[in-house]
């Protein structure tokens, strides 16, 4: 119990929400309805013979058959219509070839699909760590969406076989009695084919869900990485010419003749302090006297 209580707890269940898990969920859930209600069918239908003579009338005759559809074994009992007696009539036709074969198939991929998924689940690190995994998966999937394909295409033609071999009022053109004058025969009840034709249908889901995820397969393999180049990189748009480079502005605002007082530093009216070598102006500013030393 504790080990799997560590595997549990080292699953990564995530994968199950990206495409190549949630496929394979899908792949493993339809695989079980596709086989199910194929290999679980059974059905029936009931006719009535009506002899001239009433006490020789038998109005409920069962005809049961059942998967894997041989039936050129299913017989029943009806009357001839003279003193009372009976014959015993067989189906025409074994169609259990292509039943069997689209169940097997679906028990297959269901087996598949859980191993799969337990190493989706459990060990996907490993199954990524070269391209033998993913090129196995591949392979197997692409031979289950062709079995899908065929063992569905066969099954269907074999459940229409069924249909008409079932069908009473085809039956009741074995029965000798009713092609006798004053005999009547008629269909009481048709057989339920609605489990069938569901199996049908989930068989061509199934071969759309593989064909679908060989992509995502395929994807895991690596083999189109080399083709996959990232695009190349965008041009970046010129950026504008800074100051100091050759066009811009070059001129020292400070440098121009402005307007307002400028000084004259050779005026009289400045007094020279002799100890620091600076003047005075008329109103105590110190300046320099460079000019005059």
């Amino acid at each position: 119990m504790d080990v799997v209580n560590q595997l549990v707890a080292q699953g990564q269940f995530r994968v199950l929400k990206v495409p190549l898990g949630f496929i394979k969920a899908l792949q493993w859930f339809f695989a079980i309805f596709a086989f199910s209600t194929c290999g679980s069918y059974s059905g029936m239908f009931q006719m009535a013979v009506e002899c001239k003579n009433r006490t020789d009338s038998d109005l409920s005759i069962e005809v049961e058959f059942e998967y894997p559809f041989r039936l050129h074994q299913v017989y029943f009992d009806a009357p001839t219509c003279k003193f009372g007696d009976t014959e015993r009539l067989f189906l025409v036709g074994d169609y259990s070839s292509s039943a069997e074969f689209f169940v097997t198939i679906g028990v297959f991929a269901f087996l598949y699909a859980t191993a799969a998924l337990s190493i989706y689940v459990f060990f996907f690190e490993k199954y990524k760590e070269n391209n033998k995994g993913p090129l196995i998966d591949l392979g197997v999937t692409a031979v289950f969406a062709f079995m899908w394909l065929v063992s569905s295409a066969a099954w269907a033609k074999g459940l229409s076989d069924v249909k008409t071999a079932t069908d009473p009022n085809k039956v009741i053109t074995l029965i000798a009695a009713c092609d006798a004058e004053g005999n009547q025969c008629r269909e009481v009840h048709d057989p339920v084919m609605s489990g069938l034709n569901t199996s049908v249908a989930f068989g061509f889901i199934n071969l759309i869900l593989w064909v679908g995820n060989l992509w995502f397969v395929f994807k895991e393999t690596g083999i189109i990485a080399p083709f996959m180049r990232p695009p190349p990189p965008q041009e970046k748009p010129a950026a504008p010419e800074a100051y100091g480079q050759p066009g811009a502005y070059e001129q020292d605002p400070y440098a121009s003749n402005q307007g307002g007082y400028q000084p004259e530093y050779s005026q009289q009216g400045y007094n020279q302090d002799p100890e620091f070598g600076q003047g005075y102006g008329q109103q105590g500013a110190p300046t320099s006297f460079s000019n005059q030393m």
